[in-house]
């Protein structure tokens, strides 16, 4: 039977991104992802959800997350489900959790106001160019 895993997420950090080490030193990172998505309901309300994702960088992927981004940052993230068991050591109770394995991944610029990453707001340019609108595109 044929598979096909793949998943592409865009959300922001939800806490600093973790680095350790296997004892055979190779680097693993843990990544806490927000997946924001807003909608209307059939009454026309707005509404938000917020989806939260383990992730696990590998090797020097691991090494330039932890590296260059922090809590709150946003990023592109492609990789592959896994789910992992065990036994809970306290209670022998088996536990179980799906999370993604990075394979790909690309940073964000945050937009708007970003001190950080020397982001600026398209509508208050200095160079000299207008902002392009939807009509300007040609496709």
């Amino acid at each position: 039977m044929a598979g096909y895993n793949k998943v592409i997420l865009l959300g922001n950090l939800t806490r600093d991104p973790e680095l350790r080490y296997t004892a055979n030193g190779q680097a693993v990172a843990s990544v806490g992802l927000a997946v924001n998505r807003k909608f209307k309901t059939r009454e026309g309300e707005q509404r938000d959800e917020t989806t939260f994702v383990d992730c696990t960088a590998w090797a020097r992927s691991a090494e330039i997350i932890c590296e260059y981004k922090r809590k709150g940052d946003p990023i592109l993230i492609e990789g592959r489900l896994r789910f992992h068991t065990w036994e809970d050591k306290e209670t022998g109770a088996k536990r179980s959790k799906l999370d993604v394995t990075i394979e790909r991944f690309q940073f964000i610029s945050r937009g708007q106001g970003d001190q950080r990453s020397g982001a600026q707001d398209a509508t208050s340019r200095d160079d000299g160019m207008e902002p392009l609108s939807d009509d300007d595109i040609p496709f």
